[in-house]
């Protein structure tokens, strides 16, 4: 009945980025189904691109010029093609783990890439998880690639210092991953592919300038509004919908 998900779009679009505009028109839906959600004291808990799908299937090919012959096109050309969705409408699903804001919450939620440190560090976990996902959803969108690409814990949260700066002291509570006020890392990394790879990860603010020719810098704010550590400092939907990322008039360049 609907289109396919934006992480199968990704997938067959060779994992190629979406421009920024693209980005913020989904972006909007999304935390505008967010809001709708959380005004009914819902916690969706599960937020990721495959359960975000476009709403219908069709998709225009356009030049992309910055892939050159190693991919489907021939040398000669010296371009390739990429996906570019004709409608940028997307509809939220699975709520199979959605639960009420009044039930129990002592258990783990949301997929490992997405889930916020609050779920990984136990301190439970509310409406912020949500708009957690919503962040990394975002960088994801707009670099082409899951923003923490692991299945570790103490890994995971070491990766979001790398990326987002020091977890605050208050919230270093997990004596499991926490040794003498610190992350006990690299002492307890599982191996030196896993030191490699949270080393050669860039703090938010390059990662984004990597990927974005223009407001980047609405996005980047966005972003760390939404990445906030401390869950009770996190944007909630409704202020994220009033940031400047998505107010600010912008000339849309699909």
């Amino acid at each position: 009945m609907l289109g396919p998900s934006l992480y199968d779009f990704l997938r067959k679009n060779n994992y190629r980025l979406f421009s920024v505009d693209l980005v913020r028109e989904l972006g909007r839906q999304l935390l505008e189904c967010v809001a709708f959600m959380h005004d009914l004291l819902l916690i969706h808990t599960d937020l990721k691109p495959e359960n975000m799908l476009l709403v219908s299937p069709e998709y225009a090919k356009i030049p992309d010029y910055k892939v050159y012959s190693f991919m489907s096109c021939s040398p000669m050309e010296g371009t390739c093609y990429k996906r570019l969705p004709k409608s940028s409408a997307i509809k939220v699903i699975d709520f199979g783990s959605t639960v009420y804001e009044h039930q129990d919450r002592n258990y783990i939620v949301s997929t490992r890439h997405y889930r916020a440190p609050e779920v990984i560090l136990g301190l439970g976990w509310s409406y912020p998880c949500d708009i957690w996902s919503v962040g990394c959803i975002l960088v994801e969108l707009c670099s082409g690639e899951a923003l923490f690409q692991t299945h570790e814990n103490l890994e995971h949260l070491v990766m979001m210092e790398k990326v987002l700066g020091p977890l605050p002291q208050h919230i270093r509570h997990a004596e499991k991953y926490v040794k003498r006020g610190r992350l006990d890392w690299p002492e307890d990394a599982t191996s030196r592919e896993s030191i490699k790879a949270v080393l050669k990860l860039p703090c938010l603010q390059n990662l984004v300038m990597q990927h974005v020719d223009h407001s980047a810098w609405d996005l980047i704010d966005q972003l760390q509004g939404l990445l906030k550590f401390d869950p009770c400092s996190r944007l909630t939907a409704h202020q994220a919908l009033r940031h400047p990322f998505f107010t600010r008039d912008h000339c849309l360049r699909f």
